[in-house]
C-alpha cells in the first residue's frame, strides 16, 4: 500500500494513481488529424455558432430572424466578468445569500459546526452533510423541500484530531460515512431570507449506513448476495452522490458515482475479482473504512462493491421511507439521471458515466408513466441502451439485452461497463451532467474533459479501463482534451424512445486568448464568456440551459483569463452564452434548482479553498447559496 496522501487528490487523480497514463504523446499527428476530420471546421460541428444552433440538423428550420432577435433579448441579466476571489458574484441587480452550510443543524437537538473539533458523532447524522452537488426541489401541500446530494468529505476538517484526517476508530468511520449521502429538508422564505426549517417532519439525512432496498434485475442475484444479506435485497447506504433527477411521480433520484473509493482491503494475500478493475476498486481505499468496518473489506464481502453504483430513488415527502436502488439503470460511475416522458408515455432517464473513455446511456420503461398511477415498476422493467455516435452526426442506442451482449439480465445491470463495451459503444469525454430541454425534443450532456484521449505509448492508442480505444472521432474531436465540449441530440421522430438520433455539439470549450485552433474553442466562445470543463447542466422552464463548471481555476497558461469556476447561461436557439455566476477560488459550482415561484434559484458551492461563505478566520464550508432578482422578478 501506498503511503502517499490522497485525501485532496480529485476522484480523476485518484483513480490515475493507480491506472497512470502512458508518458509518450504522439500529440501533434492526432490534433492534425482531429482538425481535419470532416465538418470540423463548418457543417455538422460548427460547435454552437448561430447558423449551427439555428437547424444544421434540422431542429429548428423555421425560426425567422425575428425569433433569433427575441431569443438574443432573453438574457435578463447584464455578463458578469471572471472572478480569481474568495466569494460569489452575480450580476447587478442581483443579490445571494447563503441557505444552508455544512454542518449546519436540520434538528433543534443539533449544534452548529465547530472549527476546532469538527462534527461530533451524535450531530453527524442531524446535521446538513459536506460537498454538496446535485439537488431538486419538491413541492409538497404547502410546503417547499429540497432533496440534495453530498458526494464526499474532506478528512481533515471532519476529523481534526485524527493524522491527516484519516480514521482512528470505527467511531471516526461513523463521522464520515454521516456527513455523505442525502439531505431532503424543509425551506422557507422569510423576512431574513430563504432558511432550513428546523425539526421539520420531511427533514432526513440519507448517508452510507441507512437501510435500503435492490430492485430490478439485480435484486436476488448471486452477484449482490452478502454473508449479511443471503437473499441479495437489502443493502446499506447510498455513497458518492453526485448528480441528480427527479421523476414526474415526485420522488428524487440520487446517482453513486465514484464508489469504487469507499471499497478496499488489509489483506495482502486477497485476489480482487477480474471485474473490480473496469471501475477502479483496488486494495487502498480514500478513507480508510476497511479497517475499521468490515463491510468495506472486500477480502471478506467482495460482493460488496457490487452493490453500490447505482441510481437511487427517494420519497421526500415520507422521511420513514426506505430507499430503492434501481439496478436496470445499470450500475457505472452516475452523473445524473435526466427524466422524460415520451410522447408514448414511457419513461426515458438519460444517464453519463463520469469516467476517461466511458459511455452515455438511456433506460426506457416497458410501462407507462400515469399520473396517480403504479410506478413502482416503471424504473424496473425496461430496456438499457447506450450510444454510438458516428462522424456523420447520427447516432443509434444500442440495447443492452442477453441477445446482444451474451450476459445473462443480472451480470447486464452489475457489469454495465462490460456490456456496453461489447456493443461496440463510442467511448467519451467523461459525460457528466445530462439536461432534457422541456421546449423542445432534445438533449445536452457535458463532457467535461479527457486529458487522455488518443494519447500514445509504443504505437497504440490510449484505451479506457476495459480496453475500449479513445481516438479522437467526431463528438470527442480533440486530443489530449483539458476543455471539455457539449453535445447535442436530436431524437428521430422527436420522440425519446427513438432508438436513432441526430446530433451536433452545442459549444466546444476552450481558450482563444491562448489558442487559435481547435483548443480556442467554438464560435460561440470568446475572451468575454470562455471557461473550461462544464459539469453541471439544467435547464429552466424557459428553456435557457445553465452550464456549472469544475475544472482548472489556476488562471494560468492554458487557463489564463479564465478565473475561478462559474455558471453560464445557453440560448439553444441562438447558441449565444454568457456568464452569470463565479464561485470562490477553488470551488466547484454544481447543483442547481429554483423556488416553485422561479423568483429564487438554488445553487451549490462544494469544495471552496476559500474561507467561505463566513469571511476570514473562519472554516471553508460547501454551501447552497439564494439567488434573487433585487425586483424579485422571476429568473427560470
Amino acid at each position: 500500500m501506498t503511503e502517499t496522501n490522497t485525501n485532496h487528490l480529485s476522484w480523476d487523480e485518484w483513480d490515475e494513481l493507480h491506472n497512470p497514463p502512458p508518458a509518450v504523446t504522439d500529440f501533434d499527428r492526432v490534433v492534425e488529424r482531429a482538425i481535419s476530420r470532416r465538418g470540423f471546421l463548418g457543417g455538422i460541428l460548427a460547435m454552437g455558432s448561430a447558423a449551427a444552433a439555428m437547424g444544421t440538423l434540422g431542429n429548428l428550420m423555421n425560426s425567422t430572424s425575428a425569433q433569433a432577435q427575441e431569443a438574443a433579448s432573453r438574457f435578463a441579466f447584464k455578463p458578469i466578468p471572471i472572478a480569481t476571489d474568495n466569494t460569489v458574484h452575480v450580476p447587478e441587480g442581483y443579490s445571494w445569500k447563503p441557505l444552508a452550510k455544512w454542518g449546519q443543524p436540520l434538528f433543534s437537538t443539533a449544534s452548529d459546526i465547530d472549527p476546532m473539533k469538527g462534527v461530533s458523532l451524535e450531530n453527524s447524522d442531524k446535521v446538513f452533510g459536506e460537498n454538496t452537488d446535485g439537488m431538486e426541489l419538491f413541492v409538497i401541500g404547502d410546503h417547499q423541500v429540497i432533496a440534495v446530494n453530498h458526494e464526499y468529505v474532506n478528512n481533515e476538517t471532519n476529523l481534526p484530531h485524527a493524522p491527516e484526517g484519516m480514521p482512528q476508530s470505527l467511531d471516526d468511520v461513523k463521522i464520515l460515512q454521516n456527513m455523505q449521502g442525502v439531505t431532503v429538508m424543509e425551506v422557507a422564505e422569510g423576512a431574513d431570507g430563504w432558511q432550513i426549517v428546523v425539526d421539520s417532519p420531511f427533514n432526513r439525512r440519507i448517508h452510507h449506513n441507512t437501510p435500503m432496498k435492490l430492485s430490478g434485475p439485480a435484486a436476488g442475484s448471486d452477484l449482490v448476495k452478502t454473508a449479511a444479506d443471503p437473499n441479495g435485497v437489502d443493502c446499506l447506504g447510498t455513497f458518492n452522490n453526485c448528480g441528480a433527477g427527479k421523476t414526474p411521480w415526485g420522488t428524487y433520484l440520487t446517482c453513486e458515482e465514484n464508489f469504487n473509493g469507499y471499497f478496499g482491503t488489509t489483506n495482502a494475500e486477497f485476489k480482487l475479482p477480474d471485474d473490480y478493475k473496469r471501475y477502479g476498486i483496488v486494495a487502498e481505499t480514500r478513507y480508510g473504512y476497511e479497517k475499521f468496518d468490515e463491510r468495506f473489506d472486500v477480502a471478506k464481502n467482495p460482493n460488496e462493491p457490487r452493490r453500490a453504483g447505482y441510481v437511487v430513488e427517494i420519497d421526500p415527502s415520507d422521511a420513514s421511507s426506505t430507499p430503492i436502488k434501481r439496478t436496470a439503470l445499470g450500475r457505472i460511475k452516475h452523473e445524473n439521471a435526466a427524466v422524460a416522458v415520451a410522447r408514448d408515455g414511457r419513461v426515458v432517464v438519460y444517464m453519463g458515466d463520469d469516467e476517461r473513455g466511458e459511455f452515455l446511456y438511456k433506460y426506457v420503461s416497458n410501462g407507462i408513466y400515469v399520473p396517480g398511477g403504479d410506478t413502482s415498476k416503471l424504473l424496473d422493467e425496461g430496456t438499457l441502451y447506450v450510444a454510438k455516435f458516428s462522424d456523420e452526426g447520427t447516432g443509434e442506442w444500442l440495447a443492452l439485452t442477453p441477445e446482444t451482449t451474451g450476459m445473462k439480465a443480472d451480470e447486464i445491470a452489475v457489469f454495465t461497463r462490460q456490456a456496453a463495451s461489447k456493443v461496440g459503444a463510442t467511448t467519451m469525454d467523461r459525460p457528466e451532467w445530462v439536461a432534457i430541454n422541456p421546449v423542445a425534443i432534445e438533449a445536452y450532456c457535458c463532457l467535461t474533459n479527457n486529458s487522455n484521449r488518443a494519447v500514445m505509448k509504443d504505437g497504440k492508442m490510449r484505451t479506457n479501463a476495459g480496453g475500449d480505444v479513445m481516438d479522437v472521432n467526431a463528438v470527442n474531436p480533440r486530443a489530449g482534451n483539458e476543455y471539455g465540449q457539449i453535445v447535442r441530440w436530436y431524437p428521430d421522430a422527436e420522440d425519446h424512445t427513438s432508438t436513432t438520433f441526430k446530433w451536433d455539439l452545442f459549444a466546444m470549450a476552450g481558450n482563444p486568448v491562448v489558442h487559435k485552433d481547435a483548443y480556442a474553442g467554438s464560435s460561440n466562445v470568446n475572451e468575454g464568456n470562455m471557461f473550461n470543463s462544464p459539469d453541471g447542466m439544467m435547464f429552466d422552464s424557459t428553456g435557457l440551459v445553465w452550464i456549472q463548471t469544475d475544472g482548472e481555476d489556476s488562471n494560468e497558461g492554458d487557463f489564463a483569463g479564465q478565473g475561478n469556476n462559474q455558471m453560464l447561461a445557453g440560448d439553444p436557439v441562438t447558441g449565444r452564452i454568457e456568464r452569470f455566476m463565479t464561485g470562490p477560488k477553488g470551488s466547484e459550482v454544481t447543483g442547481l434548482t429554483w423556488s416553485a415561484d422561479k423568483r429564487t434559484m438554488f445553487a451549490g458551492i462544494q469544495h471552496p479553498d476559500a474561507p467561505f461563505p463566513d469571511g476570514e478566520g473562519k472554516l471553508p464550508r460547501s454551501t447552497i447559496v439564494a439567488i434573487k432578482k433585487d425586483d424579485n422578478a422571476k429568473i427560470g
